[in-house]
């Protein structure tokens, strides 16, 4: 079984590359937090992710630097033989699902998250997550 769940940050901005039939993929590292830090050590592992598909469209559209993320996926090894004859040993993320970690609000607090733009105008906040819905809009619900 090859299965890896990891929770942690973006490090940088989603990289999404099409192929020749038009599939995407996603590339994108995290910082995932070790959960036993000792002096000297690293305070975090970092991890090269990918993304293909609808994944890799989801993460292009609504990730970017700095949004914490729970990653299920699976681990596989990119070694290679460089120029110099020398094997490079390198480890891979394929992501399976990819859920957000924490709420906008949180997310703005810590400063790393942006709202999307869009076209469409909000209505004015209701002090909340909710947006405050017209009075004459009642008719035009579906349920009532």
């Amino acid at each position: 079984m090859n299965k890896v769940i990891l929770m942690g940050r973006l490090t940088r901005d989603p990289e999404m590359r099409y192929g020749a039939s038009g599939n995407g993929v996603a590339s994108f590292s995290i910082a995932v937090d070790r959960r036993f830090k000792r002096e000297g050590q690293p305070d975090a592992d970092f991890f090269n992710c990918t993304a293909f598909g609808k994944q890799g469209e989801f993460v292009e559209k609504y990730l970017h630097k700095g949004t914490k993320i729970v990653l299920d996926g699976e681990i596989q090894n990119n070694n290679y033989t460089n120029k110099e004859g020398q094997t490079v040993y390198n480890v891979q993320i394929i992501a399976n699902s990819i859920e957000f970690a924490e709420s906008k609000a949180a997310a703005a607090s810590n400063g790393s998250y942006t709202a999307p733009t869009s076209d469409a105008p909000l209505a004015t906040d209701a002090g909340s997550d909710f947006i405050n819905i017209p009075d004459n809009v009642d008719e035009k619900l579906p349920f009532n």
